[in-house]
């Protein structure tokens, strides 16, 4: 098929996908309600239209946490993004690089960090959750300093996993033993493109970062299980002091929805905050990422870096974003979607198309520098 936008990726994607991996991608929590805000509200932001400004030289580079980039995006940390392609963070990661943006790997990604650092020429992002064994983070951590990871990620939202209703009715979660095996397997078989380059050639399937916390066990029920009784829901503030004496560089904490967190994120030392909820995958019926976003970027200021994440669909999109507050994007569904549909081929596809369709938004506002947009881009309503 012609892909000419990310709603021809994530098409491509369920065709080429297992039922129960594309639902795991796709969805939300609950009713999803959060996560059609995210792409309604910030679709629903108007732009200023601005002519005869000399926007001959478009630059759309970027520092973030000193590194510069090529533009304020980064790929944002995906669960089981490897099951997507044949080892999927790989690709993507080579993707990024050659993009010159950010890569940021989850700590539930299939490939572990080791791998993915033989894979890369430069330093990524990884992303970290609050496990309850602390021996395990802090060996955790440890790979990630040696693979040569230049920012940390903290996701600070998921003190416990969200009902994901889609997830169920899939059979990815909720249909333990033979039977939820094999119903999954007879999704794959109806996909035999993916049951071949993936289930097959894309060997070993197994979480390689918390793979010694499962201590043998592979099942996507034993990963559910174990996310279930190893996040930690007793994580505070406090234990960001554990997390800096384990990581020097730049700590991003990622799932801020309220001005008030945001505050405390930068009295307790963060360097910057993802301002998240979780793709609407946590919980249900919050703020979209659009409309919490102006009030968190002006209660910190320049105090941290700001960025955001939810509902991005394009580059005009992550302009949207940038004029509401952020000074960088993290695009999640997005790159999942295009890893799917083409694997790395997919994913550099992908962020040409956010990178033209950046120029030309910001062509036809009147800006020519990324740190040029701001509120006065936006359109009074």
């Amino acid at each position: 098929m012609i892909i000419a936008n990310i709603a021809d990726f994530r098409e491509a994607a369920r065709r080429r996908l297992p039922h129960f991996l594309f639902e795991y991608l796709d969805g939300g929590s609950y009713a999803e309600e959060t996560l059609r805000r995210n792409v309604a509200d910030l679709a629903g932001i108007a732009l200023r239209q601005r002519v005869l400004a000399d926007v001959a030289n478009i630059d759309l580079s970027a520092d973030l946490f000193g590194q510069n980039v090529a533009m304020p995006v980064a790929l944002a940390p995906i669960g089981l993004a490897g099951l997507n392609a044949r080892r999927g963070e790989v690709q993507a990661v080579r993707a990024a690089e050659r993009a010159g943006v950010p890569f940021t790997l989850s700590t539930v990604s299939a490939c572990p960090l080791g791998e993915v650092a033989a894979a890369a020429s430069k330093p990524f992002w990884f992303q970290l959750y609050m496990i309850r064994e602390r021996s395990f983070m802090r060996d955790l951590l440890a790979q990630a300093r040696e693979a040569g990871c230049s920012a940390l990620v903290f996701t600070v939202d998921m003190p416990v996993p969200g009902s994901r209703y889609r997830d169920v009715r899939s059979g990815l979660a909720g249909a333990s033993g033979p039977m939820g095996a094999l119903r999954r397997a007879g999704q794959a078989a109806m996909r035999p493109g993916w049951a071949w380059d993936v289930g097959l050639m894309g060997r070993p399937h197994h979480l390689g970062n918390i793979a010694p916390l499962l201590k043998g066990r592979t099942g996507l029920e034993d990963f559910f299980a174990w996310m279930r009784g190893n996040f930690d829901p007793g994580i505070h503030w406090r234990d960001l002091e554990f997390i800096r004496s384990e990581w020097s560089g730049p700590l991003i904490l990622k799932g801020i929805l309220d001005p008030e967190d945001a505050k405390a994120a930068a009295d307790a030392g963060a360097d910057g905050i993802v301002v998240s909820n979780h793709g609407g995958r946590q919980l249900d019926g919050v703020l979209s990422t659009a409309r919490a976003l102006p009030p968190i970027a002006d209660a910190v200021g320049d105090r941290l870096t700001v960025l955001a994440d939810g509902g991005v669909r394009s580059g005009l999109d992550v302009v949207r974003m940038l004029a509401l507050g952020a000074k960088g994007v993290l695009l999640g569904r997005a790159w999942a979607y295009a890893l799917a549909a083409g694997g790395e081929a997919g994913v550099t596809k992908m962020l040409g198309l956010i990178e033209a369709e950046m120029r030309v938004a910001m062509a036809l506002t009147g800006v020519t520098r990324v740190s040029d947009i701001s509120r006065d881009n936006l359109a009074s309503q």
